[in-house]
């Protein structure tokens, strides 16, 4: 598989062939009997460490099962939708403020809170990686046991919320340790839609991260270079954000200083589009895989 290329700065990628359907339906339906779901705000992490064995980062990706309604058999970073309880400004909190962070996100302050409280708590359910300590200064060391594993079912059946998790145990979030890297909004031909922030983050110390999640088959550290080669074979399928993603994690040489790294983040939502007799998710995207600055020509 190659990337095709589309006029001026837009960038082509090949529609995945399980999510081919929705994209042809949406381009033979005329405009005015096309449908839009609302996007659910949604926040995901990269979560990186330094490759042991060679130069470069290794990133944690889940595969998703193929029963999902949305991305199924796809390799995804783990993360979710914002849950309402995201939002309780009771959750012990440190690091930049949700008022700093509703300016880096450019939402208003309560959205801002959701999504840095979702996407940690998504990384925690989905990997067993949390990102908390009992100060501003420390991160817990080990989260693996029995009790840390009872925690995530209750976190997935909903008999807790994160910041309770939180309080109870004398933690605050480390909302220091997440960089947020990219926004990405799900296509218009897609039923089911998402508004989501792309965090990144080192792996914490002395935890351990796992795939004990009902949405993902396999959990593996691995390195970007290696899944966007399985992506090229067909081996592995690769949302459009999800390869832009590791394309630019392939480059990282340095990982504290890319985490240090302030990013300027504007929102992608790609189109469908036929060209050359095939079906393509255009992205309209810059040289760092954001979105186009306002004004700029398709």
């Amino acid at each position: 598989m190659t990337d095709g290329a589309g006029p001026g700065p837009h960038r082509d990628l090949p529609v995945p062939s399980l999510v081919e359907g929705h994209a042809r339906d949406w381009l033979r339906a005329g405009p005015d009997s096309r449908v839009v779901a609302p996007a659910r705000p949604s926040a995901t992490v990269m979560l990186l460490r330094e490759s042991p064995a060679a130069t470069g980062v290794e990133v944690f990706v889940l595969r998703r099962v193929g029963t999902m309604a949305f991305a199924p058999g796809m390799v995804a970073f783990p993360g979710g939708g914002v849950d309402p309880r995201d939002a309780d400004p009771g959750v012990p909190w440190a690091g930049p403020s949700p008022r700093r962070w509703a300016e880096l996100l450019g939402v208003e302050e309560p959205l801002a809170r959701e999504l840095v409280t979702a996407a940690a708590r998504e990384v925690f359910e989905e990997c067993g990686v949390l990102l908390a300590g009992r100060s501003a200064a420390e991160v817990v060391a080990d989260v693996a046991g029995p009790s840390w594993q009872a925690e995530r079912r209750a976190l997935l059946d909903r008999t807790q919320s994160f910041g309770e998790l939180l309080s109870r145990r004398g933690l605050v979030l480390r909302t220091d340790l997440m960089a947020l890297r990219a926004h990405w909004v799900t296509p218009a031909c897609e039923p089911r839609r998402y508004d989501t922030r792309f965090f990144a983050a080192r792996m914490p110390r002395g935890q351990h991260a796992d795939g004990d999640s009902s949405e993902a088959e396999h959990a593996a550290w691995v390195r970007p270079a290696e899944v966007l080669r399985a992506h090229e074979q067909g081996r592995e399928l690769l949302l459009p954000p999800t390869q832009v993603m590791l394309e630019h994690l392939r480059e990282v040489t340095d990982l504290d200083a890319w985490l240090d790294r302030p990013a300027t983040v504007r929102p992608v939502q790609p189109w469908p589009v036929e060209r050359d007799g095939r079906l393509w998710m255009r992205c309209p995207v810059d040289a760092d895989g954001n979105g186009l600055p306002a004004g700029t020509a398709p």
